[in-house]
């Protein structure tokens, strides 16, 4: 029996639900703002405030952790460098969960989560410091 399981298991391993919403976390760090099933939107606010969260920390052991959890240098330098001080007197709550219809091919519920407060133009915006940049203004 299922009982008393409070993730869902979106018929994947557990490797592959942890890279899934490794990745699904880095993009909505990246853009502020992700669309997806509402399902997932779901399971995936808890893994990105446990991030800001570890952002707004802001100590080394806190960086070294997220490094670990999503591994991506930019990602967590934003974390720490936008995030985490623009949520710095918030007490949780860093995302929202917006309901936006269903998808065409297979009725899917679908949902925006976002980040409150999110900067509008990050969506899509390349990192400003990345390491492809540095390597480009040096060649």
């Amino acid at each position: 029996m299922y009982h008393g399981r409070k993730k869902r298991r979106f018929n994947r391993t557990a490797e592959h639900r942890k890279a899934m919403f490794k990745n699904m976390a880095q993009a909505l760090i990246h853009h502020e703002q992700i669309v997806t099933t509402l399902e997932k939107a779901k399971d995936l606010r808890p893994v990105v405030e446990k991030l800001v969260t570890l952002g707004k920390r802001g100590d080394l052991h806190a960086r070294r952790q997220a490094i670990a959890q999503i591994q991506s240098i930019e990602i967590v330098r934003k974390l720490f460098d936008t995030l985490g001080p623009r949520y710095k007197e918030r007490q949780g709550g860093y995302t929202r969960v917006l309901k936006a219809g269903f998808r065409y091919g297979d009725n899917a519920a679908l949902a925006v989560i976002e980040f409150v407060d999110r900067d509008v133009e990050a969506k899509g915006k390349p990192f400003a410091n990345s390491i492809t940049d540095d390597t480009a203004k040096a060649a």
